[in-house]
Parts: structure tokens; C-alpha cells; sequence
């Protein structure tokens, strides 16, 4: 019977064959070796997994995405900013994924909605290939988060 942990480790990261492969090197003494597997198993992942799981992820600022419960819980101080900023935060999001083709992606756990507009826009000045390999750190970084946050024996 599934303990539920390959579902707990997918709404870290939507990708399956990570999942698994994590899952796979069952069982874990502590969660440090948890982590420590999750971190191999990431370091194999292709350029259009990364695509795949960026494609889970909402827009700051909006719900959904394939663990919206985390997502709302990172994002809750960006929320709190003044109306502005939310704007300008939808339409920056919005000219970031016409330049990149994939929803702007930071850790936004504790930032403010300032913070992450700011953040944004410096990355606007990236060029593709340095904007995707700081959005894959970043993805890489939500998903160590939420890992920390996994309930398992």
C-alpha cells in the first residue's frame, strides 16, 4: 500500500519521474537524506521537464497551479501589497512570459509583493538561456521549501 509519499513529493515539484526516482530510494533515516536523494534526482531532470513543472506553478499574484494551497501560503505577504503593485506585478508577469515563454517563477516565501516586482524586473535584462537556468534555481529552491514541509515516517 502507498504511504502517499510520491503524491506529497509531486506538489513539490510536478514531475512524476522525479517523484518516483525519489521514492524509489525508500526508506529515508531522516529528512536530510530525504532531501539529499530529492536533490540527485533533480539534477537529472531535461530542460523540458522544467518546463513541465514551471507550467504548475500560477503567476505570483494568482491561484491555481498544482499545489495551491503552497502557493497561496508563499506568496500571502506579496499579497498584502497595495493595489499598484498587484497591477504592475500582473502585467510584468504578463511581458515576462511573452520574452521567456514560462511563468515567472521566484521563491516567494517572507518577500513582498515590492520585492518580487523589483526581482522581475532586473530579470527582464536576463537573456533567455541565463533567465531559464535563474528560474530552474529558483523552481529548485520551491521545492526544497515544500519538501521541508513533507509528513513522512
Amino acid at each position: 500500500m502507498s504511504d502517499g509519499l510520491e503524491d506529497q513529493l509531486y506538489a513539490c515539484l510536478a514531475n512524476r519521474r522525479w517523484a518516483h526516482a525519489v521514492v524509489s530510494q525508500k526508506p529515508f533515516v531522516n529528512v536530510t537524506r530525504l532531501s539529499a536523494v530529492a536533490v540527485e534526482a533533480l539534477n537529472t531532470l531535461t530542460d523540458q521537464e522544467w518546463l513541465e513543472a514551471m507550467k504548475a506553478h500560477p503567476r505570483i499574484g494568482e491561484r491555481g497551479g498544482g499545489a495551491p494551497d503552497s502557493s497561496v501560503r508563499e506568496q500571502s505577504r506579496a499579497m498584502q501589497a497595495p493595489p499598484a503593485t498587484l497591477e504592475a506585478l500582473d502585467a510584468e508577469n504578463r511581458r515576462y512570459e511573452d520574452k521567456f515563454g514560462h511563468v515567472f517563477l521566484i521563491a516567494a516565501s517572507g518577500r513582498s509583493g515590492d520585492e518580487i516586482l523589483a526581482e522581475l524586473r532586473r530579470r527582464m535584462s536576463n537573456d533567455p538561456a541565463a533567465e531559464f537556468t535563474e528560474a530552474k534555481r529558483e523552481l529548485r529552491k520551491i521545492t526544497l521549501l515544500r519538501l521541508e514541509k513533507i509528513r513522512y515516517p
